[in-house]
């Protein structure tokens, strides 16, 4: 499974790489690794509002949401 890491990134940044990414695939899953409470939000918002799933789960410090359509 691909696996993007968007820690460290300012908002909009990992919202913007993970549409990227989306948008490449069109469907499939893939984890992406966040390290705010804010980044998994709003990715989560826009995973919802493209029609993918989301999961995620806390690993340490950073926050594994596996995205899936």
């Amino acid at each position: 499974m691909e696996r993007i890491d968007v820690r460290g990134l300012s908002c909009p940044q990992p919202v913007v790489v993970t549409k990227k990414y989306m948008d490449t695939i069109g469907s499939g899953e893939f984890e992406i690794i966040v390290d705010t409470g804010t980044a998994r939000d709003n990715i989560t918002r826009l995973a919802g509002n493209c029609g993918w799933a989301v999961a995620n789960r806390n690993d340490g410090d950073d926050i594994l949401l596996t995205l899936k359509k």
